[in-house]
């Protein structure tokens, strides 16, 4: 059995599918929203060279991840271990070589890898044109106009995924979503800027 398919086997006997797409999702909100707060913040600043801009946001973005997986490493081994212990009581047996003991093992540890590089991947995506002008290239917008459209188009496809997986217009979904960002990043324009 490949690596993946091995992997949605665990997740399918533990139905674990759905606390993934949430912490992809939940978690990816918070790089995005973060990223969005920070490059925000260096706008209606006084002007910051852009090596600094990418230092500060690049060390939240990694503290974002480290915090996704560790966070979500130790709750979720806690969950799998409780419900393999009750599952082991049902059938009295020792189910630590099954299927069910190795997916207590391994389930945690997929969830936590999601849950930590939804933020970083996005949050290295909403920096990408920083890096872009770092390296010569001619944006349309400045850097970090650029990462804001950046940081918005991808919460608008967040929320069109998670359209697509409830049920919902997919429209409607990335529209709500939107305007969340549209929102946070109004807030610190007003507040933060003035």
């Amino acid at each position: 059995m490949s690596p993946l398919k091995q992997a949605r086997f665990l997740l399918d006997i533990t139905n674990s599918r759905g606390i993934v797409r949430r912490y992809f999702v939940v978690n990816g909100f918070d790089g995005a929203l973060t990223m969005l707060g920070l490059i925000m913040g260096f706008i209606v600043s006084k002007p910051a060279d852009l090596s600094m801009v990418i230092g500060v946001c690049l060390g939240a973005a990694i503290a974002l991840s480290m915090s996704g997986i560790s966070s979500a490493y130790i709750s979720e081994s806690a969950e799998r271990k409780y419900a393999l212990g009750e599952l082991e009581r049902a059938m009295i047996s020792d189910l630590h070589n099954s299927a069910h003991g190795v997916a207590s093992r391994w389930v945690p540890l997929l969830v936590a890898l999601v849950n930590g590089l939804a933020p970083l991947v996005i949050s290295l995506l909403i920096l990408s044109p920083l890096w872009l002008a770092m390296a010569g290239v001619n944006l349309p917008l400045s850097p970090l106009y650029s990462a804001v459209f950046v940081a918005l188009l991808l919460t608008f496809l967040l929320g069109v995924f998670l359209g697509r997986i409830s049920g919902v217009t997919w429209l409607r979904s990335g529209i709500q979503a939107l305007l969340v960002a549209v929102l946070t990043a109004s807030i610190i324009y007003f507040f933060v800027g003035n």
